[in-house]
């Protein structure tokens, strides 16, 4: 009690916080260790990652043939029945970058005096001529042409760029069909023969063929509050088709990103920045934030996957690296557990050390220092239970193609040791020539394709807070009703959330990776009908 006074007095000194203050931060839930922790960030800035090397094929990334794929895939099939298995997919996130492209277009376009064409050349706009050559394409098109030609009577008699002009607009109009705000979740992406899918029927599918064990499925969306309703909604209107057809029963569960996660804004001078109200201003903890979510899961083997990167055709293929992905993770976790099993038992003596250490190194890819073979052999034994007493992911990853975000590294932190990590190149010093060029010599991509295994040796759950990076979060700029301000995310969930698990990449085909970063990739192959089926 004493201690947390005395805190508020340092806090109240140097920041000006007041009693008020306080009382916002107690009813977000947020500690003042937390918040004082940030403020001091700020103050000193966050370091960049070291880049050892790039991640690549027998040196950080393996490289399997499509028969060990199957082998791994039919070994996870054999070994499932005992365990509980959980899809976990973040789907809280707006649709706002999809269209954002769509939005400048409604803010920039003269209508009264320019042609829609005439605005492409002006702006050099080469996202909106693929969006109007595909118009009809999309899974969407019927039924905002549909609304279109209700409001609009004489519909037929107006010029193409006109018609064009109303959908867009109608489109993402807040009182209409507002898709920039809405959650991409719930956004209709693939047209079928007889309905029409969005990514979370896509997910159910996908659920269903390689997350079910027993006739059993789980699946878990991490949702905003306010949207909670529209997943339900459709939830409701395709489970019951999905669970005939696949012959599998589905559970479905939802969680909210944790207001204590929220972390707190500052100005351009590092001080707590203050709304016209004259309140403190929270911001969420970014997709890092998540890693309570999935500390709250109860599960043996939980397959993480981003909403929008879903596939309307070559499902049996996705289901194959899914499924070899799990059968991976099964395999090494099966000899990590003999072997913790072996040391609690007084089994693992020294001439079994070296083995133990070679499989260490080369399989899961835990770095040992030299000075390690000088140790006793109880000092031996307790650096092995220290390293292999940890969550297990194993990550699909992806040929580069110059896809923006993260991609897989050995990093070397302050201590030394070098671990495989996913880097985002907002972490990394862009002004050293040397990190610079071994982030570019990059020849793979995350596409957040992980199968994770979250309990120990015991059967118990790990406390996942307990193997995060707190050095690895951002510093963002934002701006907030025209004012600069600074905020701070949390380390990204696969990325310094995940620092300390036992990490294996596993080279993956571009199949698996179809992400919606733009409604134009709606466009692509892997995103429209094939009804020869």
């Amino acid at each position: 009690m004493e201690e947390n006074f005395t805190r508020k007095e340092s806090l109240a000194k140097k920041y000006g916080f007041t009693s008020t203050d306080f009382e916002q931060i107690k009813a977000q839930g947020i500690s003042l260790d937390k918040i004082e922790g940030e403020l001091l960030l700020f103050q000193s800035g966050i370091p960049k990652i070291y880049l050892e090397r790039p991640a690549m094929i027998d040196d950080g990334i393996v490289k399997l043939t499509i028969e060990e794929f199957q082998k791994q895939a039919s070994f996870f099939d054999q070994n499932k029945s005992n365990l509980k298995l959980k899809k976990f997919v973040p789907a809280s996130g707006a649709a706002s970058r999809m269209f954002k492209f769509l939005n400048e277009f409604l803010i920039e376009f003269d209508h009264e005096n320019e042609t829609i064409n005439a605005y492409i050349n002006r702006k050099k706009d080469k996202n909106l001529p693929i969006f109007l050559a595909g118009i009809e394409k999309f899974a969407f098109y019927d039924e905002i042409k549909s609304k279109l030609k209700t409001l609009h009577p004489n519909y037929y008699s107006l010029e193409t760029h006109e018609k064009s002009y109303h959908f867009i607009k109608l489109m993402l109009a807040t009182d209409s069909f507002d898709f920039a705000n809405k959650p991409k979740a719930v956004l209709d992406f693939h047209k079928y023969a007889d309905h029409i899918a969005t990514p979370v029927e896509e997910h159910l599918n996908e659920c269903a063929f390689y997350a079910t064990s027993n006739s059993v499925s789980h699946l878990h969306f991490t949702v905003s509050e306010n949207h909670e309703v529209l997943f339900q909604k459709i939830i409701n209107a395709v489970k019951t088709k999905v669970e005939s057809k696949s012959n599998t029963e589905l559970n479905v569960t939802y969680s909210y990103q944790d207001k204590s996660t929220d972390t707190i804004a500052v100005n351009q001078d590092n001080q707590p920045f203050r709304d016209e109200k004259g309140e403190l201003t929270f911001r969420p903890g970014g997709h890092g934030a998540l890693i309570n979510n999935l500390n709250n899961l109860d599960a043996d083997v939980i397959f993480i996957k981003n909403i929008d990167n879903v596939i309307q055709n070559h499902i049996e293929e996705i289901t194959l690296y899914k499924k070899g992905l799990a059968g991976i993770l099964l395999d090494l976790q099966e000899q990590v557990f003999q072997i913790l099993k072996a040391i609690d038992n007084k089994d693992l003596k020294e001439e079994n050390i070296a083995t133990t250490i070679d499989f260490m190194k080369q399989k899961l890819n835990i770095d040992v220092l030299e000075d390690f073979y000088k140790y006793t052999l109880d000092n031996k034994i307790d650096f092995i239970k220290n390293k292999l007493n940890r969550p297990i992911r194993i990550c699909g990853m992806v040929k580069n193609e110059g896809e923006p975000g993260g991609g897989p590294f050995w990093v070397r932190s302050f201590k030394g040791n070098v671990s495989l990590q996913i880097v985002e190149s907002s972490q990394v010093d862009s002004h050293n020539a040397e990190q610079h060029e071994i982030m570019a010599k990059s020849t793979h991509f995350n596409p957040v394709d992980l199968v994770c295994a979250i309990k120990n040796y015991q059967g118990k759950k790990f406390d996942l807070n307990q193997f995060v990076d707190h050095s690895t979060g951002f510093i963002v700029h934002k701006n907030n009703r025209g004012k600069d301000i600074k905020g701070y995310e949390l380390p990204g969930l696969w990325n310094g959330a995940m620092a300390k698990w036992i990490t294996v990449f596993v080279e993956v085909p571009l199949v698996t990776f179809n992400p919606v970063k733009t409604v134009n990739d709606l466009l692509k192959p892997a995103h429209q009908p094939q009804y020869e089926n």
